[in-house]
């Protein structure tokens, strides 16, 4: 078995790789394919495509969530490996050689998955609704000795309006740390960086070329860890992240419409999934519909396709095109235009939004909010408000951290769709350019180059 180190920086592309020094001189003396990615090109769904080899409508990841049917509930960003359906890489490996081991670190659906080492965010939920810093591991002393070597992982660094650099730092630092004390046949390294400032300001701000650099200087020490192992290193990406101008308010049309229903409590409008006839759970730019009675089907479909910013809608025939044809799936699925992507906003006045809508809450919002990587532009005293808060949290006061805005034209990239050019796409680069085919690598594919890494003499 030949070590492989595989090192996904989210939102890397052909276009941006002449600003991360490093891993462009590796695309040279390796080589370097465009990555033709999913639909959904979205987290949870192309890694699950990479590691099982398989489409949606077979591994069942058909976005970041979905409308848990029977629990009549939507749910983001699940963390159990039980969801995800087939084969694993490791599972495969492991067949082939039982010395093999694995270590996840990061990548989604880390929970329980059957590796030898796995690390991932994990917050401590309090009853009196603090949120606290934590990560999960296995073995589960990895996770004290960790946080001891590294300190607490900065979860607040990680997403919200403070995500930055220091969240991949430490990542990269427990990466470090893993191959040097357990020496994993294969490491699976997550380094989310670059997907906040490209979601932000979108990829032609003035800025981005110094965040390429940023991130590709943590891959540094990684790469000289791995060679001085004799491991291969991969380096992919998920997705691209392009330009956008125009959100669109999917679930406001459909109320407007007649079909989404709301409750009140307290005098703010919950999603009431379980009594609408059609809602929409927004994923970037993809949106699955979910239609209560076979008969509403065209009507909705009509509505949707009417929407200044909806590019297509998928029925039956586009789903099972798309390989998106499984029972999690929406009846319907939006894309957007290029230029666009989905809220999931279903109030139609700001002053009658859930509580939860100001906060960063990725659990309890029915769809995506890359509005939470920004403080309410509208608050005068952005650090104050934060500090104020924060104050009633040390003092154990009940606070809400309701400092997110609800203005979605903010938001200058997304993604979710497969890009109009490989440039701004997702790539594939590795030391071993003799497993890499003549064209673009399918996100379906990688499952078995990285097999044909760990065992050469099989490829």
């Amino acid at each position: 078995m030949t070590p492989t180190v595989v090192l996904n920086v989210v939102g890397l592309t052909p276009g941006l790789l002449p600003h991360a020094p490093c891993l462009q001189a590796l695309a040279r003396e390796g080589g370097m394919r465009p990555l033709a990615t999913v639909l959904p090109a979205v987290t949870t769904t192309v890694q699950s495509s990479m590691l099982t080899g398989l489409l949606p409508r077979d591994h069942g990841i058909v976005a970041n969530g979905w409308y848990f049917r029977d629990l009549s509930e939507i749910w983001l960003w699940r963390q159990s490996n039980r969801l995800v359906g087939g084969e694993k890489v490791w599972e495969a490996a492991k067949r082939r050689d039982p010395a093999f081991t694995c270590a996840q670190l990061f990548w989604w659906y880390n929970m329980y998955a059957q590796v030898d080492v796995a690390v991932t965010p994990r917050p401590m939920y309090l009853a009196d609704g603090r949120k606290m810093p934590d990560i999960h591991t296995h073995p589960a002393g990895l996770r004290d000795e960790l946080q001891g070597a590294l300190g607490e992982f900065p979860l607040f660094r990680f997403w919200g309006p403070g995500a930055d650099i220091v969240s991949s730092r430490w990542i990269a630092q427990s990466a470090l740390h893993v191959l040097q004390r357990q020496r994993p046949t294969l490491s699976l390294v997550y380094l989310p960086h670059l997907d906040y400032d490209l979601q932000r300001f979108g990829p032609k701000h003035p800025g981005i070329p110094a965040q390429v650099a940023a991130v590709d200087a943590l891959c540094a020490p990684i790469i000289e860890q791995a060679r001085a192992q004799g491991a291969e290193v991969v380096v992919l990406s998920e997705y691209g992240i392009t330009e956008v101008s125009r959100p669109v308010h999917v679930n406001r049309a459909l109320r407007e419409a007649g079909w989404l229903k709301v409750r009140l409590e307290r005098g703010l409008e919950q999603l009431d999934a379980g009594a609408s006839d059609a809602f929409a759970v927004a994923d970037h730019q993809l949106a699955h519909v979910y239609v209560a009675r076979p008969e509403l089907v065209p009507a909705v479909a009509a509505c949707l396709a009417a929407l200044p910013g909806v590019e297509t809608v998928l029925d039956d025939a586009g789903k099972r095109a798309a390989g998106l044809d499984h029972a999690r799936s929406g009846e319907l699925v939006a894309i957007a235009k290029a230029d666009s992507w989905f809220t999931y906003y279903h109030f139609l006045d700001d002053a009658r939004a859930p509580d939860f809508a100001r906060t960063v809450e990725i659990h309890r919002k029915p769809g995506y909010d890359p509005v939470e990587l920004f403080i309410d532009p509208k608050i005068a005293l952005p650090k104050l408000a934060v500090a104020a808060r924060l104050a009633k949290k040390a003092l154990g006061m009940r606070y809400l951290m309701d400092v997110i805005g609800l203005d979605a034209t903010i938001v200058r990239g997304s993604h979710g769709r497969p890009t109009d050019h490989a440039d701004d796409g997702p790539l594939f680069i590795t030391t071993a350019p003799r497993t890499l085919p003549e064209g673009p690598v399918a996100a379906t594919s990688v499952k078995q180059l990285l097999l044909d890494h760990l065992f050469p003499a099989a490829a």
